[in-house]
C-alpha cells in the first residue's frame, strides 16, 4: 500500500457493502456515520495534502461531511460512488479554503500598504495602536451588510459560500457586499491618509 495514496478503511463488521454503496442518502444517521468511518480518512488525507495544515484538513473534513449530510437527498448512487461524490465536495471545500487564504493575504498586503502610506503619522509620534483603532472605527462605519461580510470573512475566516450559509443571503449578494465593503474601506483609509 502506497503512503502517498490514501486508502479508505474497511467497513466494520456489520456494515454491509450495499449500505455503504447507497452513501448518505436518506435520513439514516447511522449510514452517514458508516460513510464517515469508511471515507473520512481519505477526505482528510486529500485536504492535508492540498493545504499542508492538519487543523485546516480536519476542518475541511468536518465541512465535507456536514455538506454531505445536508445535501444527502441530492446524492444519486447511479451517477457515482459515495467516494467520488465526497471527493467532489472535498475539492470544492479545498478550493474555498485556498481562496480564503488568497483573500487574507490580499487584505494583509493591502493593510500593510495602507499602514506604510500612513507611516508619516507614526514618525510624528502616533502610536500604532491608533492605526489599529482607526481601522476598527472605519470598519464600524460601513453599512451593516458590508461590515458583517468582512468580519465573517477576515475575523472568522469564512469563505463566501460559508457566509452565505450562515447569513442566509444569496452567494452573489455576499460577494457584492464584500467587494463594496473593501472598496469603501480602502477609500476611507485613503481619505484619512491624505488628511481629508
Amino acid at each position: 500500500m502506497s503512503t502517498l495514496v490514501p486508502q479508505p478503511v474497511r467497513a466494520p463488521v456489520g456494515e454491509r457493502t450495499t449500505d455503504l454503496a447507497r452513501g448518505p442518502a436518506g435520513r439514516d444517521e447511522a449510514r452517514l456515520t458508516a460513510v464517515y468511518r469508511r471515507w473520512g480518512p481519505l477526505v482528510q488525507a486529500l485536504a492535508q495534502r492540498a493545504l499542508g495544515d492538519s487543523r485546516e484538513a480536519e476542518d475541511i473534513t468536518q465541512q465535507v461531511f456536514l455538506a454531505a449530510w445536508r445535501g444527502r437527498s441530492g446524492y444519486r448512487p447511479e451517477l457515482g460512488s459515495p467516494a467520488a461524490w465526497l471527493i467532489g465536495i472535498t475539492r470544492h471545500r479545498i478550493a474555498d479554503a485556498l481562496a480564503a487564504r488568497t483573500r487574507r493575504a490580499a487584505l494583509v498586503e493591502g493593510a500593510g500598504e495602507q499602514y506604510a502610506a500612513m507611516d508619516h503619522r507614526a514618525q510624528e509620534g502616533m502610536d500604532p495602536t491608533v492605526d489599529r483603532a482607526l481601522m476598527t472605527v472605519e470598519l464600524a462605519r460601513l453599512p451593516m451588510p458590508q461590515r458583517t461580510v468582512l468580519r465573517l470573512a477576515y475575523y472568522e475566516d469564512l469563505t463566501h459560500p460559508q457566509i452565505s450559509e450562515r447569513t442566509g443571503w444569496p452567494l452573489g449578494t455576499v460577494k457584492s457586499h464584500a467587494r463594496r465593503g473593501i472598496r469603501s474601506l480602502r477609500l476611507r483609509l485613503e481619505d484619512v491618509r491624505d488628511g481629508r
